[in-house]
């Protein structure tokens, strides 16, 4: 596969959605050059983003292990010291997170989009995001709030942390038929090896 042929998954959370920042968040993947190639809004059930979030068998033992090492590097007391206990509690709070309203699910295609996706939206925690990114610019919550609160960080976006991972989401919320394959004009520039389709 060419790296332009790369696919990722983003789903608008439901905070996306109540903020008005559906156009904002695709204003910036476009303007990188990125292709949009599938797209629908949907309210997932709690089964549906249990099953997004266990696509990957390891995900609770690394969602727990990664949770607990962040308490330790914060110098707190996790939770528990079991990875599985944390991953659960984590998992019911994602579910009730993801199904309290609508989803924007879209498909995104380009040269290392799942890398340039990631870079663009910032880190998982919108505190410690850089400024620039999406959630660096606009989300103001923290882990330390969505602990005290007991609820799911809100961080506006899910994107596909990996090749595998977005190959396995994409096919979780997207029919095959449901991705458009189109041309785009700016593709000519990006992806053009010489160029040579500016002049007449």
């Amino acid at each position: 596969m060419h790296p332009k042929e790369e696919k990722t998954l983003v789903l608008i959370k439901p905070d996306g959605i109540q903020r008005s920042l559906v156009g904002e968040i695709v204003k910036r993947y476009e303007r990188i050059g990125l292709k949009l190639v599938g797209l629908k809004l949907l309210v997932p059930t709690p089964d549906f983003v249990e099953k997004h979030y266990t696509l990957d068998a390891a995900w609770l033992q690394k969602t727990g292990e990664k949770t607990i090492a962040s308490y330790e590097k914060r110098g707190l007391e996790p939770p528990s010291k079991d990875p599985l206990e944390i991953s659960a509690k984590i998992l019911e709070n994602l579910k009730k997170y993801l199904s309290a309203g609508p989803v924007v699910a879209m498909v995104w295609q380009g040269a290392h989009a799942v890398e340039i996706i990631r870079k663009v939206t910032g880190g998982t925690e919108p505190l410690s995001s850089d400024v620039g990114t999406i959630r660096g610019d606009f989300v103001l919550d923290s882990y330390q709030m969505s602990d005290k609160d007991n609820r799911s960080v809100r961080n506006l976006i899910h994107a596909s942390g990996s090749l595998e991972e977005a190959e396995r989401e994409i096919a979780h919320w997207f029919k095959a038929d449901e991705l458009i394959r189109y041309n785009v004009v700016q593709e000519k520039i990006l992806y053009d090896v010489n160029l040579d389709g500016i002049l007449e």
